[in-house]
């Protein structure tokens, strides 16, 4: 459970594996492990056979995706009382709405570092692989890459 102030940084935390993360004035200092230990909700995007460009089609935008992988990660990972505090962090500290992640994912990554501290590459690259995974392809991490890296290799293989 975590508990908020009113400027969403977080003054309690209780976790039901507390050596997950290490809490310090609201920060995740350390990640020490991390590993899902419930399935995550699929989406109704179906993958199937299809070629990538049809299962692309069939499921909405790349935006939609992208938001749908954000929330489905800081719910797995958070849950859902979680992930609202995160997206209020978002929008009071940011001015950055749900939405606007896809269209301002530097912020995004920016305030998740800002938030989660050493914990939101670990964040973001979950998100990274539900992306992949939703596109029916393989995340690869490559190096020198950010999240608006992988972003924009994505928007430019689907010309979006």
């Amino acid at each position: 459970m975590i508990t908020p102030n009113t400027d969403f940084t977080f003054i309690q935390v209780k976790s039901d594996n507390p050596r997950t993360f290490t809490w310090q004035n609201g920060t995740v200092v350390e990640v020490v492990e991390m590993t899902a230990q419930r399935p995550i909700e699929k989406s109704s995007v179906s993958i199937g056979t299809k070629h990538e460009s049809e299962v692309y089609e069939q499921a909405g935008s790349l935006d939609d995706l992208l938001l749908i992988a954000v929330d489905e990660a800081l719910k797995q990972v958070f849950k859902a009382g979680g992930a609202k505090v995160i997206y209020g962090f978002l929008e009071n500290k940011f001015h950055l709405g749900r939405k606007g992640i896809a269209s301002r994912p530097e912020d995004f990554c920016v305030g998740l570092q800002r938030l989660l501290g050493s914990a939101a590459p670990v964040i973001e690259k979950l998100i990274l692989e539900n992306l992949h995974s939703k596109l029916g392809l393989k995340f690869k991490e490559k190096e020198g890459y950010g999240f608006s890296d992988y972003l924009k290799e994505l928007r430019e293989k689907y010309r979006c």
